[in-house]
């Protein structure tokens, strides 16, 4: 198993990569009352999250205060290759994972009135089917990922820009062939 793999079988770390990942950069502080934990179990994680490559300091804190962000890796997902199908952590990390987004989305449809209604059509859950072969359902998501990339900083500097968590989860419907 590859050693990103194995840094994120562990349920907080998981969770402190999932944070890092949606909501930016945070103190050990930020993510112990986040999380719901103490700041020593958060630094000991973290430094793990750090061996493994998958966070990194930024430098923008001070001599008590280190400020954690996502290591800017451009194979993170190529990382996790050499892991067998079967791997019961890599299921694991994919329940885990879905369990997250519900909590997310949860807390989505609870707090969405509190949000301009521009926002409030926007936003939530929605599905689209999709009928394609191999060949073509890649070519769509290569698309998706190009698309995703052209927005992901575009509203950098621009009042009232807010971060907007995009999850996928595309499956198939049809029984395997």
């Amino acid at each position: 198993m590859s050693q990103p793999r194995r840094a994120l079988a562990h349920p907080l770390r998981s969770r402190i990569v999932a944070h890092l990942r949606i909501d930016g950069a945070a103190t050990g502080a930020e993510l112990a009352r986040v999380l719901e934990t103490n700041t020593g179990v958060i630094s000991y994680h973290v430094r793990v999250l750090e061996a493994a490559g998958l966070v990194e300091d930024t430098g923008l804190g001070n001599a008590k205060t280190r400020v954690w962000a996502i290591a800017d890796d451009e194979d993170d997902d190529e990382s996790f290759d050499d892991v067998a199908e079967d791997d019961p952590t890599g299921r694991w990390l994919d329940h885990d994972y879905v369990d997250h987004f519900a909590q997310r989305a949860h807390r989505w449809i609870d707090d969405q009135d509190a949000w301009a209604s521009i926002w409030q059509e926007s936003c939530g859950l929605r599905d689209a089917p999709v009928l394609a072969t191999e060949e073509q359902f890649v070519a769509y998501l290569a698309e998706l990922d190009e698309l995703n990339e052209r927005y992901r900083r575009i509203g950098a500097g621009s009042p009232g820009a807010k971060r907007v968590a995009v999850f996928l989860a595309p499956y198939p419907v049809d029984p395997p062939q």
